[in-house]
């Protein structure tokens, strides 16, 4: 089922993050010196354009742009994995921000989909669970998250734990618990919001096992 396309993103972030993928994507295709001149006098502008807009140094914008994309530009994938047991839902503490999230990251080269998400519970949460049902496939920026000058797909696994429920931290977490829907701690917003676990709880309580995707 696909979700509203009204984008959340601002219009000009969006726009500016567009013009740095077709400049790298340019970059990396063109034989002619001259293009790649002009390709990359486009990045410039595109990186100042996404420093102005976050308000940071443009130095910052580099290093997030060098480590998400190089050559042909495509979005991030993001897993993320709902873990729901008796009116609960898993969440991990971020040792980054110190704070809440629903298990899961940068998708790995060479594993799938349900490979990694089931992979990062067990990193995150100390939990053997099986990926389920996919149900929403989200372009970040179409919904209220934080801006990020990156561009994401983030994919939802419901998980079915494989054996006892009992959460531990993992290397990157300082805590995992379950917590109700209505209790919820302070979540790490670039990573998961309330929408994400509501929607989570839908799924679960569905009778027909839908994707929402945009």
């Amino acid at each position: 089922m696909r979700q509203d396309p009204t984008a959340m993103e601002d219009t000009w972030l969006a726009q500016a993050k567009r013009l740095m993928a077709l400049a790298e994507t340019g970059q990396h295709f063109t034989k002619d010196p001259f293009d790649r001149e002009r390709y990359d006098e486009i990045a410039v502008i595109a990186r100042t354009m996404l420093a102005d807009l976050g308000q940071v140094p443009l130095s910052r914008i580099d290093g997030l742009i060098s480590e998400h994309a190089a050559g042909y530009a495509t979005p991030s994938i993001d897993i993320r994995g709902a873990v729901i047991c008796d009116g609960r839902i898993l969440l991990v503490r971020e040792r980054s921000d110190g704070k809440w999230a629903m298990p899961g990251g940068f998708a790995d080269v060479g594993n799938s989909p349900a490979e990694n998400i089931e992979r990062e519970v067990w990193e995150e949460a100390r939990l053997r669970v099986k990926a389920g049902h996919l149900y929403a496939v989200h372009h970040k920026a179409r919904h209220p998250y934080p801006a990020d000058v990156r561009d994401f797909y983030k994919l939802y696994f419901l998980c079915d734990v494989a054996g006892e429920a009992f959460p531990e931290a993992g290397p990157e977490t300082s805590e995992a618990a379950f917590f109700a829907p209505e209790n919820l701690p302070q979540l790490s917003l670039g990573r998961t919001i309330e929408a994400d676990i509501t929607a989570a709880f839908q799924a679960k309580a569905a009778d027909e096992k839908i994707t929402r995707f945009d």
